[in-house]
């Protein structure tokens, strides 16, 4: 690492001696704080998120971009900071990374620029709630998350609860498929689609231990497969929403943001919060349920990684 580029990237003590000491840790994105959940529910959701990292015997790594300084691991105050900013804190993709360390406001990275952090700092594991993709009707609106990109490139892995199930999950399949990004089910032939547990779709490989997975991606890097890979983890059941209620309630939450003109950024997290509400807040539940269940199979494969 160049002094030059030290000058950016701000470890927290925590963080950094776990990474000195070659200790398994998790990456965590600052997205779903800000523009996922609503205050104050973000900042419990973000403490029990790093407790249960914790707990499996890994250290988290919550990431954002705050005063100028690419932030890997957050104090409790970076996050009340950040989850009390909501949606006014600038949403961070690739594009945006330069400008919000230039003009020092804070930043919420999405998974795109949680990969290129993590990996900055050293990090291969990273945990989240779902990925970006390519959006329902991009044949013409062109509207494909920078997610993408970023998985064809960067080395991290990253376990979610599959796609967004706002999104059009094929295409997004196929996009993966032509970057060489493979797509684990963990204990799953089926792609999760987030919210429900099973979709139409197939995932490459069905894996069924961290162990295994976490072979995976040492061979992967090993060998110079560069790119991410990612680790598909079913929403727990009883947490759990029928694909065919969250189908229809999704349809119309898309409709009223065309309706609306909501496009680009802005789309996700206006179309997670209108589910949220005609759910009557069901699918918010089974948002923080998946995301420590993922934080949980996150930290277990990061132990395995580092053995």
């Amino acid at each position: 690492m160049t002094n030059k580029f030290a000058t950016y990237l701000d470890i927290a003590p925590e963080v950094a001696q776990a990474l000195a000491a070659n200790q398994p840790v998790v990456a965590l994105e600052s997205t779903i704080i800000s523009h996922g959940m609503p205050y104050p529910q973000n900042v419990q959701m973000a403490g029990q998120v790093e407790q249960v990292i914790r707990d499996q015997g890994a250290t988290p790594a919550t990431i954002a971009i705050m005063d100028g300084k690419l932030k890997v691991g957050l104090s409790a105050d970076d996050i009340e900071r950040l989850a009390k900013e909501g949606q006014a804190a600038t949403k961070v993709s690739r594009r945006d990374v330069a400008f919000l360390l230039a003009s020092k406001k804070i930043g919420a990275t999405t998974v795109a620029s949680t990969m290129i952090i993590a990996e900055l700092a050293g990090i291969k594991i990273f945990a989240t709630g779902g990925i970006g993709g390519v959006h329902r009707g991009a044949e013409t609106s062109f509207d494909i998350s920078a997610d993408l990109e970023e998985l064809s490139q960067t080395n991290v892995a990253v376990i979610c609860a599959g796609i967004k199930s706002i999104l059009n999950l094929g295409l997004t399949l196929e996009y993966l498929e032509t970057k060489g990004v493979p797509v684990i089910g963990y204990q799953t032939d089926s792609l999760p689609a987030f919210y429900a547990r099973t979709s139409a779709h197939n995932v490459d490989y069905n894996l069924t231990t961290p162990d295994a997975i976490a072979q995976v991606l040492k061979i992967k890097w090993d060998v110079g497969l560069n790119g991410g890979v990612i680790i598909a983890n079913p929403v727990p059941k009883e947490a759990a929403m029928p694909e065919a209620e969250i189908t229809q309630y999704i349809d119309q939450a898309l409709k009223e943001a065309a309706e609306q003109n909501i496009l680009g950024k802005l789309a996700t997290p206006f179309l997670l919060a209108r589910v949220s509400e005609l759910t009557q807040g069901k699918s918010l539940a089974t948002n923080i349920v998946l995301v420590l269940n993922n934080a949980k199979l996150a930290a277990q494969i990061a132990i395995s990684f580092q053995d």
